[in-house]
C-alpha cells in the first residue's frame, strides 16, 4: 500500500516510526500546513518520504498514494477524510473517528458508495492482547462486571491550569478526556460486547467546559461497565473482566497492554480452604505476556494494509460497526453531561 501522511504533530511522529517497521506500506508523501513546512521536510528526510506538500488538494490530486493517514486535531477529521475519499483515496483516520455520529455515518456511506475503505486507527482492538481476551472470554463464564481505568497526567494539563489551552483540552476542537483517553476503555468494551443499552458520563469539568477526567457507565443486559479516564491525575491502569467462573485482568494501559492474567474455576476439583476461614473454588491460573513490538501501532497499520491491499470488505465492515458504536456512545455521553463541542454550534 502506498501511503500519504497528513500532519506533523506528535501522533504523526509516532505513526511514522511505526510505519517504518511495516514492510507492506510504502511512504510516498507527507502533508504539512504552510507554517509547519519545515517540520514536514524534516520528517520526510528522516523517513525517506519522496514528496512534501503544503496544499492538501494538490497532494490528493498528484501524489502516488492509495490511501492517506490523517493524524490531525479531532475537529479536522471529518473534513479531511471526506475530501480524501471524494478524491478517490482510502483513509486511515486517527481516533477519535469523528466528533459526531452524523459525521461518522456520512464518511462510512461515502466509502461504501465509492468502493473505498475508511478505517479508524485505534490500537486497542488490533493487537495480540485483544485477540487473547477474545479467546479467553468464554473461560470466565457470564460476564457480571467490567472495569477499565486509563489515567495519565497530561503533559499539557499544567499549562491548562495556567490558562494555556492545547487542542486536547479545547472543546471547540473536540478535545477532552472522554474522546482522547477514555475512548480506549470504551473501545475495549464495545468491541467485546457490542453497543450498550445505555451510556452515561460523569465528568470533571475545567474552566472552559472541557472534561479533564470522568467516569463512563455503560449498561449492558446483565452487567455494567465502569470506565475511568483521566488526563488530570495518575493511577495504575488496568482492565478487569469479572465472570461467574473467573476473571481476566489486562495489565497496563489499554493502548499499550503488557500482558494478561486469567483465573477460572477448575470445576473438576473440590473447593479449597480460604485464608478467611471459608472455602474457595479451585482455580486454574494462566498468564499471557504481550509480545515485544517495535511500536504499539505496528499491528493496526499491518492490518490496515492487509485490508486495503486484499480488499477485505468483511473486516472493514466490522471496523465500521465498532467505530459507529463507539462514536454513538461518545456523543450521547458528552451531550448528556452537558459538554458542547464547536461542531454543535
Amino acid at each position: 500500500m502506498k501511503l500519504g501522511v497528513i500532519g506533523t504533530g506528535k501522533i504523526v511522529h509516532e505513526a511514522l516510526f511505526a510505519l517504518s517497521h511495516v514492510e507492506t506500506i510504502e511512504l510516498k508523501a507527507i502533508f504539512a500546513r504552510p507554517h509547519s513546512a519545515d517540520k514536514g521536510k524534516a520528517l520526510a528526510e528522516k523517513y525517506g518520504i519522496e514528496q512534501v506538500y503544503t496544499d492538501y488538494a494538490q497532494l490528493l490530486a498528484e501524489a502516488d498514494v492509495d490511501a492517506v493517514y490523517i493524524g490531525l486535531v479531532n475537529s479536522a477529521h471529518f473534513g479531511y477524510s471526506k475530501e480524501a475519499m471524494l478524491a478517490g483515496k482510502n483513509v486511515i483516520l486517527e481516533k477519535p473517528f469523528t466528533s459526531t455520529l452524523a459525521e461518522a455515518e456520512e464518511l462510512i456511506q461515502i466509502a461504501k458508495e465509492r468502493n473505498l475503505f475508511i478505517l479508524e486507527a485505534i490500537t486497542t482492538i488490533h493487537g495480540p492482547i485483544h485477540k487473547k481476551i477474545e479467546e479467553w472470554l468464554p473461560k470466565i463464564g457470564t460476564v457480571k462486571v467490567h472495569q477499565g481505568n486509563y489515567s495519565q497526567y497530561s503533559s499539557r494539563y499544567t499549562d491548562y491550569l495556567q490558562g494555556k489551552v492545547a487542542p486536547a483540552f479545547d472543546p471547540e476542537l473536540s478535545g477532552g478526556a472522554l474522546y482522547d483517553i477514555n475512548l480506549y476503555n470504551i473501545y475495549t468494551a464495545v468491541a467485546l460486547y457490542g453497543a450498550p443499552v445505555k451510556a452515561v458520563y460523569y465528568p470533571n469539568l475545567g474552566f472552559n467546559g472541557v472534561d479533564t477526567s470522568g467516569v463512563e457507565i455503560l449498561q449492558y443486559d446483565g452487567f455494567t461497565a465502569t470506565l475511568t479516564g483521566a488526563k488530570d491525575a495518575d493511577s495504575p491502569c488496568h482492565t478487569i473482566l469479572q465472570g461467574e467462573k473467573g476473571w481476566i485482568k489486562v495489565l497496563g494501559k489499554p493502548n499499550v497492554p503488557q500482558g494478561i492474567d486469567l483465573e477460572y474455576w477448575d470445576e473438576g476439583k473440590p473447593n479449597v480452604p480460604s485464608p478467611s476461614g471459608g472455602m474457595d473454588r479451585a482455580m486454574i491460573k494462566e498468564h499471557y505476556e504481550a509480545p515485544e513490538l517495535a511500536h504499539r501501532m505496528v499491528p493496526e497499520f499491518t492490518e490496515f494494509a492487509r485490508i486495503i491491499d486484499t480488499r477485505d470488505r468483511e473486516a472493514a465492515d466490522r471496523c465500521a460497526v465498532n467505530s459507529l458504536n463507539v462514536i454513538r456512545v461518545l456523543e450521547t455521553s458528552r451531550k448528556g453531561a452537558g459538554i458542547r463541542f464547536g461542531i454543535d454550534g
